[in-house]
């Protein structure tokens, strides 16, 4: 090779290559220091787009799984409205059935027909029950739309049941109805099953509707975290190897611009 003095061949090389190995030393320091294999939208530009699409609906599921859970509550608060319904209308069986009795005397009834009007106070107290300033049961068939799914395109409706049709044959009392009070509270009771099974139902499908939210979450967020995050393990073995590089680029520099030296020595 030529000994020249205006250009340093060997020394252009090693710069070049010297500045390679500082950009992979640097690509590999920002990738570890954020966590991100995405450093910048260079690093994988279609990577980032199909990324910032999986954020965004882990986001939605999380928030989807939150609205169903206070669907499932509702439910639950409802359900405890019930029961307790269910138990006023088991002792309304019960003071009917008592005052059927022969040896009662008429103020005998009147005193169980006292408390008789005073359950069914409470029944109609319960049916104003609410949850959140939402109306758990409503004076006509309603219901409430539940979305279940982080996209919008799968919902269930819940019910805002009628439980004033539950007991309103039986809200004449003891001393108007007498010989089929009975079996106005036994039909009352029924169509009080008939509503705290549709209330398990439906809290059973958005229970498992639930378990499926949570899945989904946690699978978007691994196959988000195998585009997005970085290989600690595969990139701290990059960065040594770039450390190297650069240490022995700016060695190899140093040696490429001292061999100009030797054209001076040819001068004296």
């Amino acid at each position: 090779m030529a000994v020249v003095i205006n250009t340093n061949q060997s020394a252009s090389f090693a710069s070049l290559n010297l500045t390679k190995s500082s950009d992979l030393l640097q690509k590999s320091l920002s990738r570890l220091s954020s966590g991100s294999r995405i450093a910048n939208p260079a690093d994988d530009a279609g990577g980032l787009a199909v990324s910032m699409k999986l954020a965004a609906a882990i986001k939605r599921t999380d928030d989807t799984a939150i609205n169903v859970s206070n669907a499932l509550s509702f439910l639950q608060t409802q359900a405890g409205s019930l029961k307790s319904a269910s138990s006023v209308l088991d002792r309304l069986s019960e003071l009917a059935t008592l005052a059927g009795d022969v040896t009662k005397a008429p103020t005998d009834i009147s005193n169980y027909n006292t408390e008789f009007t005073n359950l069914l106070s409470e029944l109609s107290k319960l049916s104003a029950d609410q949850f959140n300033g939402i109306n758990l049961f409503s004076s006509a068939a309603a219901s409430l739309t539940v979305y279940l799914s982080q996209d919008g395109t799968q919902s269930m409706t819940i019910d805002q049941a009628t439980l004033t049709n539950t007991y309103s044959g039986v809200s004449a009392g003891l001393t108007a109805v007498t010989g089929n009070t009975i079996s106005v509270v036994t039909d009352a009771i029924q169509t009080l099953a008939t509503l705290m099974a549709s209330n398990g139902a439906q809290s059973s499908r958005l229970q498992f509707a639930l378990d499926s939210l949570n899945v989904n979450k946690v699978n978007l967020e691994a196959a988000n975290s195998r585009i997005y995050d970085v290989d600690v393990a595969a990139e701290t073995t990059k960065l040594a190897r770039a450390n190297i590089l650069v240490q022995s680029g700016a060695s190899m520099l140093t040696q490429a611009n001292a061999a100009s030296q030797i054209a001076l020595k040819l001068l004296q």
